[in-house]
Protein backbone atom coordinates (compact mmCIF):
# COMPACT_ATOMS: atom_id res chain seq x y z
CA UNK A 1 0.00 0.00 0.00
CA UNK A 2 1.47 3.35 -0.81
CA UNK A 3 1.80 6.06 1.91
CA UNK A 4 0.65 8.75 0.63
CA UNK A 5 -1.67 8.94 -3.26
CA UNK A 6 -0.28 12.99 -3.35
CA UNK A 7 3.35 11.68 -4.57
CA UNK A 8 4.90 10.78 -7.50
CA UNK A 9 6.16 7.23 -7.71
CA UNK A 10 9.73 6.50 -7.54
CA UNK A 11 11.67 6.43 -10.42
CA UNK A 12 9.08 9.21 -11.83
CA UNK A 13 10.56 12.30 -14.11
CA UNK A 14 8.25 14.85 -13.26
CA UNK A 15 10.47 17.73 -12.83
CA UNK A 16 11.90 17.46 -16.36
CA UNK A 17 9.25 19.82 -17.99
CA UNK A 18 5.88 21.94 -17.69
CA UNK A 19 3.32 19.20 -17.99
CA UNK A 20 0.75 21.54 -18.65
CA UNK A 21 -0.73 20.54 -22.14
CA UNK A 22 0.30 17.11 -21.98
CA UNK A 23 -2.24 14.50 -22.63
CA UNK A 24 -3.65 12.13 -19.69
CA UNK A 25 -3.85 8.24 -20.42
CA UNK A 26 -5.80 6.14 -18.53
CA UNK A 27 -5.68 2.57 -18.70
CA UNK A 28 -8.27 2.10 -21.42
CA UNK A 29 -7.86 5.30 -23.29
CA UNK A 30 -7.88 9.50 -23.05
CA UNK A 31 -8.96 11.59 -20.45
CA UNK A 32 -7.97 14.54 -21.36
CA UNK A 33 -5.20 17.25 -21.25
CA UNK A 34 -3.37 18.45 -17.89
CA UNK A 35 -4.77 22.04 -17.19
CA UNK A 36 -2.03 22.85 -13.63
CA UNK A 37 -0.35 20.53 -12.17
CA UNK A 38 1.83 20.46 -8.85
CA UNK A 39 5.08 19.01 -8.13
CA UNK A 40 5.15 19.72 -4.52
CA UNK A 41 6.79 17.13 -2.79
CA UNK A 42 3.64 15.29 -0.94
CA UNK A 43 1.39 17.38 -2.21
CA UNK A 44 1.20 16.71 -5.87
CA UNK A 45 -1.50 16.19 -8.53
CA UNK A 46 -2.81 17.23 -11.69
CA UNK A 47 -6.05 19.07 -12.76
CA UNK A 48 -7.38 17.35 -16.21
CA UNK A 49 -9.38 19.29 -18.68
CA UNK A 50 -11.41 16.67 -19.53
CA UNK A 51 -12.99 18.53 -22.69
CA UNK A 52 -16.11 16.74 -24.47
CA UNK A 53 -15.26 13.69 -22.87
CA UNK A 54 -17.31 14.38 -19.41
CA UNK A 55 -18.72 17.77 -20.85
CA UNK A 56 -15.77 20.15 -20.27
CA UNK A 57 -15.03 19.13 -16.41
CA UNK A 58 -11.99 18.89 -14.72
CA UNK A 59 -10.90 16.17 -12.41
CA UNK A 60 -8.13 16.09 -9.80
CA UNK A 61 -6.08 13.43 -9.89
CA UNK A 62 -3.23 12.68 -7.51
CA UNK A 63 -0.05 12.55 -8.78
CA UNK A 64 0.51 8.65 -7.14
CA UNK A 65 -1.88 7.84 -10.19
CA UNK A 66 1.24 8.67 -12.54
CA UNK A 67 2.92 5.30 -13.66
CA UNK A 68 4.75 7.45 -16.30
CA UNK A 69 5.42 10.28 -18.30
CA UNK A 70 6.28 10.01 -21.94
CA UNK A 71 8.33 13.64 -22.36
CA UNK A 72 8.88 13.20 -26.20
CA UNK A 73 4.87 12.63 -26.70
CA UNK A 74 4.05 15.01 -24.30
CA UNK A 75 2.12 12.09 -22.30
CA UNK A 76 0.91 11.10 -18.63
CA UNK A 77 -0.13 7.71 -18.01
CA UNK A 78 -2.45 7.07 -14.82
CA UNK A 79 -3.04 3.29 -14.00
CA UNK A 80 -7.32 4.08 -13.62
CA UNK A 81 -9.99 3.61 -15.59
CA UNK A 82 -11.91 6.31 -17.48
CA UNK A 83 -14.89 5.17 -15.31
CA UNK A 84 -12.76 4.95 -12.47
CA UNK A 85 -11.88 8.71 -12.96
CA UNK A 86 -15.53 9.86 -14.22
CA UNK A 87 -16.83 8.30 -10.88
CA UNK A 88 -14.54 10.46 -8.43
CA UNK A 89 -15.84 12.77 -6.06
CA UNK A 90 -16.81 16.12 -8.55
CA UNK A 91 -14.10 18.78 -8.78
CA UNK A 92 -14.51 22.39 -8.71
CA UNK A 93 -11.30 24.22 -8.85
CA UNK A 94 -12.15 27.46 -6.70
CA UNK A 95 -14.14 25.10 -4.38
CA UNK A 96 -12.27 22.16 -3.81
CA UNK A 97 -8.30 22.85 -4.71
CA UNK A 98 -6.39 22.89 -1.75
CA UNK A 99 -9.36 21.52 0.58
CA UNK A 100 -8.53 18.47 2.87
CA UNK A 101 -11.96 17.13 2.79
CA UNK A 102 -12.51 16.99 -1.08
CA UNK A 103 -8.58 15.54 -1.36
CA UNK A 104 -9.55 12.51 1.88
CA UNK A 105 -12.80 11.96 -0.70
CA UNK A 106 -10.86 11.76 -3.80
CA UNK A 107 -7.39 9.53 -2.06
CA UNK A 108 -10.25 7.14 -0.74
CA UNK A 109 -12.19 6.85 -4.09
CA UNK A 110 -8.92 6.28 -5.67
CA UNK A 111 -7.50 3.74 -3.56
CA UNK A 112 -10.91 1.62 -2.25
CA UNK A 113 -11.57 -1.79 -3.40
CA UNK A 114 -7.82 -2.38 -5.04
CA UNK A 115 -4.55 -2.22 -4.03
CA UNK A 116 -2.43 0.74 -5.08
CA UNK A 117 -0.59 0.16 -8.33
CA UNK A 118 -2.68 -2.76 -9.47
CA UNK A 119 -4.67 -2.29 -12.50
CA UNK A 120 -8.08 -3.69 -12.42
CA UNK A 121 -8.44 -7.35 -14.08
Amino acid sequence: MVENVWAYRTGIDYLAADLTGYGVEALDGAVGKVDKHSDEVTDAYLVVDTGVWILGKEVLLPAGLVTRIDHSAEKVYVDRTKDQIKAAPEFHRDEHLGNAEHREALGTHYLSGMPFGVPPA
